[in-house]
């Protein structure tokens, strides 16, 4: 319990963890150009001490943690397990999902660039020699973060915790050392100031509350690393650690900054003296190294799922722990990733101007995750429609608030996560659409395999002149259609007229759940002597290793030599159509994603010198 607790406040809490460096400074920004008051400043902290405890600690930490798929958590493992019970509303769902997980991708890019930048302009406090090489150390220390994402995590993973819980014991010691500035600013406990203000305020504490919102960037970690750590970990976390560290961190900046309104310039760091400020800027470094870290292995398993769901074409996918399966890597994702990153920071250059467009991708993620949220206790727990709504209807309303703060600095730059979003839901809803649209129009000319078998078996007993030549061995047909016979063996038949003694038509399937267990991974239908179908079922956070499946079908009495085993797959030549089923831009779009995607031979770890490729050419 305790290493999942450690685990979990350096992975699930580095997002979280790194806000206090910006997210004070930031709701200060439009208020202090007429001077602070100590009511403004007591009733902004007032909002971040209740934003964290409304939003993390009930939605999150008590509430959605119990809303796991075989102990899975995040978007898609939400979205598949909705489906099952969807009826009428699968469409809303997938679309929520997709926007959802767009989202947290685009999430994936903003949170790098601007933890690490927050973290090092730190070093101009030291000294303001360093103002220069903000930017290029910035740069350095990203490169480096994705240049190591191909090693794995397993051996940094034994100093998050230890990194991240110091961190947050720092920074709740800085925050001890001046809450005595000013005991006023406990008075933040009393929801009463927040609510006061936003009232009186007006539009200016809309554009506060954009700032706030900032308080709890990270928050759908906790959600998606559930699988990782357990629900009881994370909350211990949270509890013990956490979330007292946060509250008393603010508070601090609270106090200094109505002792000092000048440190209203960057509160966090000169909270502490001047000796510690250069072993703080090393540690919200390593912080902020932590929680980008988090952050984009969180997008490596959000990518795999999607892919699995058949979101997303097949991409290659390393495994980087012989023991730990969620410790992936995949190179396309991490490019990508990097090169956002990077424009990001290039684009904006400071963490000023990149907070601006933060804040929509996460409030955004966060409605979407509320509204999936009322599907599941409604199907799934079986409450009332009213006590569903009557539940979560409140949190809605405040998340919608958040959301439209943040809209309002759309044209600073909340823009960009917006694009990132819109790009990357286009891109998932173009592959799940076009799939659909191609397995249709195949299926039109496709011959079913139950009587394609029994003809075929058939010529070759009466030695019909059409007879193909039958040939010693094995042949493995892999197809998505267990129905219709696969076009490999149409091909084969039809060029090389020879059918193997043995054949199987293979297909995988990936089920809505994260792992199926071994012995309910397979079935098998024998169709006659020469035909078996077999059926090999992964769930959506499994490898798809076909060849490790193969070995274990021959132990539970399966007899086939591996070595006499030829795999044949299916390779079509798509041709875009203006009259399919797309326009004609989403059509290329579709065969641009298909042309990208992994060979299958590698995808599903088939043995490099025992497969054939039969090609064939389809319009879409």
């Amino acid at each position: 319990m305790l290493a999942l607790t450690l685990g979990s406040i350096g992975v699930v809490y580095g997002d979280i963890g790194t806000s206090p460096l910006y997210a004070f400074r930031e709701a200060l920004r439009p208020v202090s150009a007429d001077g602070l008051t100590n009511v403004e400043i007591i009733s902004i902290i007032s909002l971040m001490i209740w934003t964290l405890t409304i939003i993390v600690t009930i939605k999150y930490v008590l509430f959605l943690l119990r809303a796991d798929n075989d102990g899975e958590g995040g978007t898609l493992s939400l979205l598949a397990m909705l489906i099952k019970t969807a009826g009428g509303n699968k469409m809303v769902l997938i679309i929520l999902g997709l926007i959802g997980a767009a989202l947290f991708l685009g999430d994936a890019m903003i949170t790098p660039a601007l933890s690490v930048l927050s973290a090092v302009e730190g070093l101009k406090l030291v000294t303001p020699a360093f103002d220069e090489w903000v930017l290029p150390i910035s740069i350095v220390i990203l490169i480096g973060l994705f240049a190591i994402q191909s090693q794995g995590t397993a051996k940094v993973s034994r100093f998050f915790g230890p990194i991240t819980a110091l961190w947050f014991i720092a920074m709740g010691l800085g925050g001890v050392l001046h809450i005595s500035d000013d005991l006023s600013i406990l008075y933040a406990f009393n929801p009463v100031y927040a609510v006061t203000f936003l009232f009186n305020e007006g539009f200016l504490g809309i554009v506060v509350l954009g700032a706030v919102f900032l308080t709890v960037t990270g928050a759908e970690a906790l959600y998606a690393d559930l699988g990782h750590f357990g629900r009881r970990p994370i909350q211990w976390a949270w509890f013990v650690l956490v979330f007292p560290a946060l509250t008393l961190n603010y508070l601090g900046q609270g106090a200094l900054v109505m002792q000092n309104p000048e440190a209203a310039s960057n509160p966090f760091y000169l909270m502490f003296p001047s000796w510690a400020l250069l072993p703080m800027v090393l540690l919200a470094t390593a912080a902020t190294i932590i929680a980008s870290q988090a952050v984009i292995t969180g997008g490596f398993s959000l990518v795999r799922q999607a892919i699995h769901l058949g979101y997303l074409p097949r991409m290659q996918i390393l495994f980087t722990s012989e023991t730990n399966t969620g410790q992936i890597f995949l190179p396309a994702v991490n490019l990508v990733l990097l090169i956002g990153v990077l424009a990001l920071v290039l684009g904006f250059e400071s963490s000023d101007a990149l907070a601006t467009a933060y804040g929509i991708s996460v409030t955004g993620a966060m409605v979407v995750t509320t509204l999936m949220a009322f599907e599941f206790v409604r199907a799934r727990w079986r409450w009332p429609r009213w006590v569903a709504a009557l539940a979560l209807a409140p949190l809605l309303a405040l998340e919608v608030v958040f959301l439209g703060a943040n809209l309002l600095k759309i044209h600073d730059g909340g823009y960009v996560p917006v694009m990132m979003a819109a790009g990357f839901t286009i891109i998932m809803w173009t592959w799940k659409r076009g799939t659909l649209i191609l397995g249709e129009k195949t299926k039109r000319i496709d011959v079913p395999l139950t009587s394609f078998a029994t003809s075929i078996e058939k010529s070759i007993e009466n030695k019909s002149k059409h007879a193909p030549v039958s040939v010693p061995g094995t042949a493995i047909f892999l197809t998505s259609d267990p129905e219709s016979a696969p076009a490999a063996l149409m091909h084969n038949l039809k060029h090389n007229h020879v059918l193997h003694e043995r054949n199987v038509i293979l297909t995988i399937r990936t089920v809505n759940k994260p792992r199926v267990a071994q012995e309910n991974s397979f079935s098998v239908e024998k169709l006659n002597e020469r035909f078996t179908l077999i059926e090999l079922r992964y769930g959506f956070m499994q490898s798809h290793n076909v060849s490790q499946a193969l070995g274990y079908l021959r132990k539970c009495g399966i007899k086939f030599d591996i070595m006499s085993t030829s795999f044949y797959l299916g390779r079509r030549k798509l041709v875009p159509d203006a009259e399919s089923g797309m326009p004609m831009w989403q059509d290329r779009l579709f065969i641009g994603l298909a042309n990208t995607a992994t060979d299958p031979s590698d995808y599903f770890h088939l043995p490099a010198n025992r497969v054939v490729e039969l090609g064939s050419h389809v319009i879409i």
